[in-house]
Order: structure tokens, then C-alpha cells, then sequence
């Protein structure tokens, strides 16, 4: 009897009798992916059982999907669609910009990493404020040699004045329609939970409660964080190429030696 060299609990393949390498059915966590599923359920309901392992409540389905709007695109400002318009506009290749989009949006300010951290903190506080008190004054190290030591509290805008509308439009909306403690009680909680942070909540921090709400690891809200960020990305680069850098929409640049004052253009630059 041959045994199959293909390993994983997530996704279970039957070939087809007569071409090994094809596949006849897939069945993701044991549903049946295009014999069943296909038609009746939903993106959100087959990225939860992807991560998850068993299918979404209702509710569940609910909430991932209006997660996955509010992150669709995080705007020009965000450094994550920064970077990916740039790539856009110079020439790279589609999977080169969104790396890059991947890349710089994967980090502890606003990236990823913050949500890595904010669903470890929920792990950790739950619904406690005084744990919340004591975690953000404490900032525990990450505890690995890859990530230095968060220098503010995950979840919040370090370089923020007040909560933005968007943020508090989202809070509401996904605390409305989930059926987990953490949105709810972020929303009682966030004024006082910014007044220990000394900074207003961020969407990372919506997500990360939205996320733990969800039943996500931190690991796995990491990656879901990334993913769901990338349509915005994407639909910046598409829009900036074959455009001039000269049409670049974003701030322009006074360079305090600026070849341009001197009559050089980039042609005539050694």
C-alpha cells in the first residue's frame, strides 16, 4: 500500500485515477471544497476554516467580513501603500510591490507585529483592566532576538492627538455585530485604556480585539492582518503605473540640495 508523501491537517487531496499529479477532490479541515462548498459559502467563511479549522458561526462569518472591508485599503497615507504605489510608479513587477507593501507593513508601528502583540495582550488581560494598567505600564519584551522591545503600547497611535473618526466607526460597527467580549469592552474601555497608553486606539487595535474576538491566535492575526491589508495595495500599484514620477500623488520633497535649483535634470546628473 502506497502512503501518500503530502502531510498537513489542513487540506486532504484525491487524485484523479489516471494523472497522480491532478487532483479530483479537495477537502479543506474534511468539507469538501468544490463539491460542496463552492456556491454556498463565503470568502470570510473559507478563510476562517483555513485558519480555524471548523467553520464559522454566523456572527463569526459576519465579522470577518466587515473586518476585511475596514482593512481593504489603508489609504496613501499608510507606508505600507506608500511603498507600494512607489513600486508601482517606477516599473517593479506586481509581486515585487506588493512585498514591498508586505514588507514595510509588517512591522511594530502599525504593521502586523503590533496586531501579533495587541492579540498576545488580549490573550493575556482579557476583559481585566487593572491587567491592562499593569501590561501597558510594564511593556514586556517580545522574547525573541528577531523583534526589539515595543517602544508603545500595541494597539495605539504612538504619534497620534485624538482617535480618528474611521477608528471609532469601525469599533462600533464590529462591536455591534460580535458576539465576543473584546469589542464590546474595548469600546466601554477606550478612553480609559488611551489614558493609560498616553495615546489614542489605532485600527491595529481594532483588529487585534477583533481578531482575539474571532478566536485567532497571534500568530495567526498576524498573517490575517497582512493579508487582508494587501486589495488596497494592490489597487494603488495598478492605479500608479505608467504614470511619471513627476505625477507621484503624495507630498513633494524640499531637498536641501536639490539638483533642479542648479538647472541639472536627471539626464544630466552624473
Amino acid at each position: 500500500m502506497s502512503v501518500s508523501p503530502i502531510h498537513t491537517r489542513i487540506w486532504q487531496e484525491t487524485p484523479e485515477a489516471d494523472n497522480p499529479f491532478a487532483t479530483r477532490t479537495a477537502r479543506c479541515h474534511g468539507y469538501d471544497v468544490y463539491g460542496a462548498m463552492l456556491g454556498r459559502a463565503g470568502w470570510a467563511e473559507m478563510v476562517y476554516l483555513l485558519f480555524r479549522g471548523e467553520a464559522p458561526q454566523p456572527w463569526q462569518a459576519r465579522v470577518m467580513d466587515m473586518l476585511a472591508v475596514a482593512l481593504a485599503n489603508a489609504g496613501p497615507r499608510d507606508p505600507a501603500v506608500h511603498a507600494a504605489m512607489g513600486g508601482g510608479i517606477g516599473g517593479s513587477t506586481a509581486a515585487s510591490s506588493l512585498m514591498a507593501a508586505l514588507a514595510v507593513g509588517a512591522g511594530q508601528v502599525g504593521g502586523a507585529r503590533e496586531v501579533f502583540l495587541a492579540v498576545r495582550d488580549w490573550r493575556d488581560c482579557g476583559c481585566d483592566l487593572p491587567a491592562w494598567r499593569e501590561r501597558i505600564a510594564a511593556r514586556p519584551d517580545n522574547g525573541d532576538d528577531v523583534w526589539p522591545t515595543p517602544e508603545h503600547t500595541p494597539g495605539f497611535d504612538v504619534h497620534g492627538v485624538s482617535t480618528p473618526l474611521i477608528v471609532q466607526q469601525a469599533l462600533d460597527a464590529l462591536a455591534r455585530d460580535s458576539q465576543g467580549p473584546r469589542l464590546a469592552w474595548l469600546q466601554s474601555h477606550r478612553l480609559l485604556l488611551e489614558e493609560a497608553a498616553r495615546s489614542p486606539l489605532a485600527m491595529t487595535g481594532v483588529a487585534a480585539a477583533a481578531l482575539a474576538d474571532l478566536g485567532f491566535e497571534p500568530a495567526q492575526a498576524e498573517m490575517l492582518f497582512l493579508l487582508l491589508r494587501l486589495p488596497g495595495a494592490a489597487a494603488h500599484v495598478l492605479e500608479q503605473e505608467g504614470n511619471s514620477y513627476k505625477r507621484f500623488p503624495f507630498y513633494p520633497l524640499d531637498l536641501e540640495d536639490d539638483p533642479a535649483r542648479r538647472g541639472q535634470t536627471l539626464e544630466t546628473l552624473p
